[in-house]
């Protein structure tokens, strides 16, 4: 495969619950020794930028913040583009607000002009959900980080925050604005950073909607792994199929290489 750039999910491609995937770490190192230039580009709302960064060295993958382009900071750019001053309501897991600099704020008992919803945790109680759809049905606007419906970690698939802004949409005859993986503009905006057009990139992920079939709707190649989310299913969808398939991320050389 002829490619001029990358772009390369990290949860169930580089990572699961943070622990590499075997020959992970040592195929991005390939790719730098090889000048093959590429931008980690994910929907996981658990940490900020620099944090993201911090952690994934820590697991031993050298990258900087600069490298990593996250549906966090997508939302942000979204917000101050298109809602510029309005108090937004936020539920995600983990702490946003340092990629959220300039967004007002606001808490569960004051008015909210647009509500946004990240990555799912415990914190996606029936009171706060129900508190969303009234401010839904007050006329706020909803915007998704992402859209995805579930992930793997180190326990196994969990129920991610896709089902629950399928869940307000349908209750609230509301459609969201998606910031995140498979948004055209969110791929778009990473490979404008390298500098790389999209019928010369591929994008490597383990989401078949979300990162292969999103990536091949603005005209890049997709390419699967067997690792993190994926099912044997994902190979028999109806609405398109990866453009090539691989068991890890460590067989990337091998397919650069031969095709």
């Amino acid at each position: 495969m002829d490619v001029d750039g990358l772009l390369l999910d990290i949860d169930g491609v580089l990572s699961v619950s943070w622990d590499p995937i075997d020959g992970a770490i040592e195929t991005l190192g390939w790719l730098r020794e090889q000048g093959i230039p590429f931008r980690l580009i994910t929907n996981t709302t658990t940490h900020p930028r620099d944090a993201l960064a911090n952690t994934l060295r820590e697991a031993g993958f050298a990258v900087d913040a600069v490298e990593i382009v996250t549906a966090v900071v997508a939302t942000a750019g979204y917000l101050r583009t298109h809602h510029p001053g309005a108090r937004v309501f936020l539920l995600s897991d983990g702490d946003a607000r340092a990629d959220l600099h300039g967004i007002d704020l606001v808490g569960p008992d004051e008015p909210a002009d647009v509500v946004v919803i990240g990555g799912a945790s415990d914190d996606f109680t029936y009171a706060t959900l129900n508190h969303i759809f009234e401010l839904l049905n007050d006329g706020a606007t909803l915007i998704g980080m992402h859209r995805n419906m579930y992930w793997r970690t180190a326990d196994g698939l969990q129920l991610d925050a896709g089902a629950y802004i399928a869940a307000l949409e349908e209750a609230t005859g509301t459609k969201a604005t998606i910031c995140g993986k498979p948004a055209p503009a969110y791929f778009e905006a990473a490979l404008e950073m390298l500098g790389v057009q999209a019928s010369s990139a591929a994008m490597v992920g383990d989401d078949v909607v979300n990162d292969v079939l999103g990536a091949q709707a603005i005209g890049m190649a997709g390419v699967l792994v067997r690792t993190g989310k994926f099912r044997p299913a994902d190979l028999e969808r109806d609405d398109g199929a990866p453009d090539h398939v691989i068991d890890s991320f460590a067989d990337l050389p091998t397919l650069l290489r031969t095709t």
